[in-house]
């Protein structure tokens, strides 16, 4: 996994203070995530709670991602839950925070990082259709 260039985003990803988790999702599926080890371990006491309110949202990404949803958020005790959806997917880029957290850089790291995962996305792709 951890040469899976996905996955090094995500690991960047974590070494903010406020990502305590994040992962590339989609319903009841994590397609990438980082040895959990890495996650804040206050969010793995909560990780069966938060994984089924991510499945709920994802019927919500699934149902609008075509219409042009780009972001989502929710709060589950004293966490968000940022998802970042990656375009023509059901896929999304997902990182819990503290609820308190100043959301403006996290945004702009988020954001980032979406971008960089959607071009490793087309490189990847790409590739599998010259092999092709």
């Amino acid at each position: 996994m951890q040469d899976d260039p996905i996955a090094l985003v995500l690991y960047d990803l974590l070494k903010l203070d406020d990502i305590l988790g994040c992962m590339v999702a989609r319903q009841n599926m994590i397609s990438v995530m980082p040895d959990q080890s890495k996650f804040d371990p206050q969010v793995m006491e909560l990780w069966d709670i938060i994984k089924r309110a991510m499945d709920d949202v994802f019927g919500v990404i699934r149902e609008y991602s075509q219409a042009g949803l780009g972001e989502m958020e929710f709060r589950l005790q004293d966490y968000e839950v940022l998802f970042y959806i990656l375009p023509d997917t059901e896929n999304a880029l997902v990182a819990i925070v503290p609820a308190l957290a100043n959301k403006g850089l996290l945004e702009v790291e988020m954001e980032n990082a979406r971008r960089e995962i959607i071009n490793l996305m087309e490189k990847q792709e790409n590739e599998r259709l010259a092999i092709v």
